[in-house]
């Protein structure tokens, strides 16, 4: 265990001078940091090419593991209510912050357009439930839509407890051998993060440029203020409270994975990690994150729904309109919501924002002001996702010791 610490620890510290100097190589020399794109590309490719196969074998495996439906409903439940409250109390603390200090003032939108709103399809409740199910599984797990291969992989776990003995051993051993095999890759993938992390940041800075930053720094500043004081203070408290451990010292073990994701701004390429470092290093059971962290790939959305939250307010404010209390609490009903619900549609974060501005009544054309930096946030808000999933994930583990 100690060995398996201290070298997590060890790439730790590649991984963060890599942010540092691919900071300062996007910066200094963007036509370089652009033209190498394609090495963070491909370092996010593996990862991604681990996803679909892990997820299923995983969750298959979990469940199989579990051994009865009781203890499916028990973790199952406990898990969407961990995640739930986790998000709403990442969407409550973004409203108190941006009453405390209302940043943005009124401006026309004259002259504003943000096209791709348009492109969004009306969201609806039928939906939203008939994209949970996969009506050809091949086509689900070739196209990589999570919510669909997680629900096909429940189903047929469940349908596998009700084989002969014999059977389910047979598809156990097999769908634990591939789940095996997607993290010993994993393993292969995280000795290239300091080089990918490199690459990404680099292009990212280069791409964005800094006097875009300058522009937005007040809405950059809250939004990143809400996101680390969820992480450093609500999410260690319910660590402690539900957990019984030491917050701190767990996330610091397993800080890879938050790196990760925020180098990658993608929940389901920094998966593969979070798996392999919660089990190897924060001494989290095999079959409670199998089950989990994949789970909260596709729904945890305490980052996305704390940015969701302030844009929405931020907007208001640029629009002249101020929310009541009232319009606020729907507001935070609403985030809650549809973080689990829209997780399932294609470009989650923008359904999400088209749809609430839509029913506050706000325009979506200052959407254009904010996407700028909307790739930096999105960093920064998937790192808290995975934080996020991190969390209930040890939770769970030690809630399920104790019983």
């Amino acid at each position: 265990m100690i060995q398996k610490i201290k070298k997590y620890s060890t790439t730790n510290t590649l991984v963060l001078l890599g942010i540092v100097l691919g900071a300062l190589f996007g910066a200094f020399l963007p036509e370089l940091a652009l033209e190498q794109q394609v090495i963070g590309q491909m370092f996010i490719s593996f990862l991604k090419m681990l996803v679909v196969p892990l997820v299923f074998s995983s969750i298959f495996v979990s469940i199989l593991g579990l051994g009865s439906l009781e203890d499916l409903k028990n973790i199952g439940l406990r898990t969407i209510g961990l995640y739930l409250m986790t998000t709403a109390l990442a969407v409550f603390l973004a409203i108190i912050a941006m009453n405390l200090i209302p940043i943005g003032e009124a401006i026309s939108s004259e002259g504003l357009e943000y096209a791709k709103a348009s492109e969004i399809p009306e969201f609806s409740i039928s939906s939203m439930l008939l994209s949970f199910i996969p009506t050809n599984i091949f086509n689900s797990l070739s196209n990589g839509a999570m919510m669909q291969v997680i629900v096909f992989s429940i189903l047929l776990s469940v349908a596998s407890l009700h084989l002969e003995y014999h059977r389910q051993e047979t598809m156990l051993d097999f769908f634990t051998a591939i789940s095996n095999a997607m993290l010993t890759m994993a393993e292969w993938i995280i000795k290239l993060t300091p080089i990918g992390v490199f690459s990404l940041i680099s292009y990212v800075i280069a791409d964005q440029g800094v006097d875009v930053v300058l522009g937005l720094w007040k809405y950059m500043l809250m939004v990143l203020g809400v996101l680390l004081i969820h992480a450093l203070l609500t999410l260690p408290l319910v660590l402690s409270l539900f957990g019984r451990i030491h917050p701190y010292r767990y996330l610091k073990t397993v800080r890879e994975a938050p790196i990760m994701a925020f180098s990658t701004a993608s929940s389901a390429a920094t998966l593969p990690v979070s798996m392999r470092i919660v089990e190897e290093v924060g001494g989290v059971d095999t079959k409670h994150a199998s089950f989990v962290l994949p789970l909260g790939a596709t729904v945890s959305m305490d980052g996305t729904a704390a940015y969701l939250t302030v844009a929405v307010l931020y907007i208001s404010h640029l629009a002249g309109v101020d929310l009541s209390f009232m319009e606020q609490v729907v507001l935070g009903i609403t985030v809650v919501a549809l973080s689990i619900g829209v997780a399932a549609l294609p470009s989650a974060s923008l359904v999400m924002m088209v749809v609430i501005l839509n029913q506050l009544e706000l325009p979506v054309e200052y959407i254009a002001l904010i996407v700028a930096v909307d790739r930096i946030l999105d960093m920064a808000r998937t790192s808290l996702n995975v934080t996020s999933d991190l969390v209930v994930v040890k939770i769970i583990d030690q809630m399920q010791k104790r019983k």
